[in-house]
């Protein structure tokens, strides 16, 4: 594969723009597909479409043919950025027969642990979905969350939502510790590297035996190579922070601890279940400093939902937990079906692009690689596709990027 780098670039500011105002196509021609060969969309935790679609099949992404780039794809009728089928090839375009943005591209394939079952009859893909071809698997352990029932949910999550229109037709439940462990076994001999354990908010004690019990369940099957299971949890700050230390003794490499709002008041109304059960901000930025200390810097996650607040307190927040050793950086915020702020908007996709290119130089200046990037966030995404773009490479790729000098 090679590009020049401004046809790289152009297609990472494309990707932000699919993330804000997702891509047209139709939904009957794609649920057509051949998923016996192709990913499906599995609604897990969050459904980022921006209309409502429950029993058409979608699939789950794709890659730019020319940088191999991966990308999740989200449902706008509306988007200026579409899909459209040419014989048998698919293309993204952008204007009128697509003058401004127009490449081919490839539907992620079906991996192979889809086809498989647990030892008791669960379909693999239920219990770990694949965020990008033979990359990281993603494991929701439950797909609901508790404050629900509290009147706290942050303000921009559908997760519960989700559970509703979903449950039943994508056959997503509660996973248990041996199903995990069976699934994360085949999906890495198929040829994927690291996992990330997350769910909705459940109590403090609940939360911190599950996730000992899965990874105890996953090393059962890496005797040896303990070494290799890269797996990541995601959790809420601990009102005991000694708990950090438990999932680094436990095995886990990696940890996540979501902020998801910088600034001091907004985090409150945003995230007000986050400011009563956890401790409050102040909690959550000990957290992080410790969960650093414990796993040591470049393990560490947070992010932000981008567009919630200004842009000059979003990168604060982004530039002070980075130089902690946090790999902090922002997600572009959707305003969900059935989240309290649907209806809404998030800010013009320039604005978003500003934003990762200063979190990038951010990322550089406090030294984190492509590979710190990659095992402690759920996706490739636009960031990490700006590694690539000056050569950086993950462990088991053989070339870098190839780029071609500019017409």
């Amino acid at each position: 594969m090679a590009t020049t780098r401004e046809e790289a670039l152009r297609q990472i500011y494309i990707e932000v723009e699919i993330e804000n105002a997702g891509i047209d196509f139709s939904p009957e021609l794609y649920s057509k597909l051949d998923y016996t060969r192709y990913q499906e969309q599995i609604r897990c935790l969050f459904d980022f479409n921006f209309k409502k679609l429950v029993d058409t099949r979608l699939p789950y992404g794709f890659i730019f043919n020319s940088t191999g780039f991966a990308n999740r794809l989200l449902w706008n009728p509306k988007s200026e950025v579409k899909i459209v089928k040419e014989g048998e090839k698919f293309f993204v375009i952008k204007g009128k027969d697509g003058k401004d943005f127009n490449e081919e591209i490839t539907f992620f394939e079906r991996p192979g642990y889809y086809n498989q079952k647990t030892s008791d009859g669960k379909e693999m893909s239920r219990i770990a979905q694949a965020r990008t071809p033979k990359g990281r698997i993603f494991i929701v352990y439950s797909n609901e969350c508790s404050l629900k029932d509290k009147g706290l949910d942050c303000l921009f999550c559908n997760i519960n939502d989700t559970k509703r229109r979903f449950e039943k037709v994508d056959k997503i439940e509660w996973k248990n510790p041996r199903e995990i462990g069976e699934t994360v076994a085949a999906a890495y001999k198929d040829g994927f590297h690291g996992f990330n354990l997350t769910g909705g908010f459940v109590p403090e004690r609940r939360e911190v035996d599950y996730y000992i019990d899965v990874i105890e369940a996953v090393k059962e099957n890496f005797k040896g190579n303990e070494e290799d299971i890269h797996g990541m949890a995601c959790v809420g700050a601990p009102q005991d922070l000694a708990v950090i230390d438990q999932y680094r003794e436990a095995g886990y490499q990696h940890i996540a601890t979501n902020m998801e709002v910088w600034d001091e008041n907004l985090f409150k109304y945003i995230c007000p279940g986050k400011e009563q059960f956890c401790g409050g901000r102040a909690n959550w930025l000990k957290t992080l400093q410790h969960e650093v200390e414990v796993f040591g810097r470049g393990k560490v996650r947070s992010l932000f939902v981008g567009g919630l607040e200004t842009k000059t307190s979003l990168l604060e927040g982004i530039e002070t937990l980075s130089d902690l050793g946090v790999i902090a950086c922002s997600e572009v915020w959707k305003p969900c079906i059935g989240s309290a702020l649907e209806g809404h908007r998030s800010p013009e996709t320039e604005w978003h692009i500003d934003v990762l290119e200063k979190t990038y130089q951010i990322h550089k200046k406090n030294g984190f690689s492509l590979e710190d990037y990659y095992y402690t966030l759920n996706i490739d995404n636009p960031l990490s596709h700006l590694y690539m773009l000056d050569g950086q490479t993950l462990p088991w790729e053989k070339k870098p990027l190839t780029i071609t000098k500019s017409n």
